[in-house]
């Protein structure tokens, strides 16, 4: 998958995938693999840095993070759908400071830019659509908003709540938005969203009704220590399998046996 017009051509077909990376190694990774499309999300500050939530993250160190891996997935003409996003309070500055992020993001690499919520910034998706900047928007639990959820809790378990979410996922996409972003709702509202507008959802944590899942690289390789969200599925366990290296290593550093004969440079004659 190659650009956002692709990306809405999905919507009800083949579900779409997409990982959310935030380096150049991870990039070259899924420029080998059959994934459709990447997203350089502000949780490179909690995933990359250790912070304790993505406020750290500024449109600087997006832009950074952005060329990174736009230059691990290769040729621009050929490379996958790469998507930048918008760090915490960007898109709630005014239009004129929207539009430097948009900037910085798409000069660095991006093909389109995710902006978390709707309500008192519909405007500044519909200002960066009509200016040729693809925008996909997020609703449910918006990691910037983590202060005013309350925590990382699942959004929409209420009727209230779920006919808010649903409001705002059409005012999402009367914004021009070409996708959303679902994450951790519960799986018959996350359908309903899914059916109820014309672009495509991609969820987290959002059950498997809807048009397509992201999971961070990190997570679904099984490199994050500790306890993960229940939505989290480890495809293979790299952390554990890197530790066994560690140990090896460490070990034959210890007994000599590293570097071998085959390993050391000789001097010629």
């Amino acid at each position: 998958m190659k650009s956002v017009l692709e990306f809405r051509a999905r919507k009800g077909q083949s579900p779409i995938s997409m990982v959310a990376a935030h380096t150049h190694w991870e990039a070259r990774l899924i420029a080998d693999s059959p994934v459709d499309c990447v997203l350089v999300g502000d949780s490179v500050s909690t995933v990359v840095d250790g912070e304790p939530t993505t406020f750290s993250a500024t449109p600087e160190v997006m832009a950074r993070h952005v060329a990174a891996v736009a230059r691990g997935l290769g040729d621009f003409s050929q490379r996958k759908l790469l998507i930048g996003d918008f760090p915490f309070l960007a898109a709630r500055k005014g239009l004129e400071a929207a539009v430097e992020t948009a900037t910085l993001l798409l000069r660095a690499g991006a093909h389109a830019v995710k902006i978390e919520g709707v309500d008192g910034h519909a405007d500044v998706i519909s200002h960066l659509v009509q200016s040729g900047v693809p925008v996909i928007g997020h609703l449910g639990l918006t990691p910037q908003a983590v202060h005013a959820l309350g925590g990382y809790k699942v959004q929409g378990r209420d009727a209230a709540a779920a006919a808010d979410l649903l409001r705002q996922a059409r005012a999402v996409e009367a914004s021009g938005a070409f996708g959303l972003v679902l994450e951790c709702v519960p799986d018959p509202l996350a359908r309903e969203i899914t059916a109820a507008v014309g672009i495509p959802v991609v969820g987290i944590g959002a059950g498997v009704g809807c048009d397509g899942q992201v999971l961070v690289m990190v997570d679904l390789l099984g490199l994050t220590p500790g306890r993960q969200p229940r939505f989290v599925r480890r495809f293979v366990e790299l952390g554990a399998a890197a530790r066994d290296a560690l140990a090896d290593y460490h070990a034959s550093v210890v007994d000599r046996t590293f570097p071998s004969a085959k390993e050391s440079y000789g001097v010629e004659n």
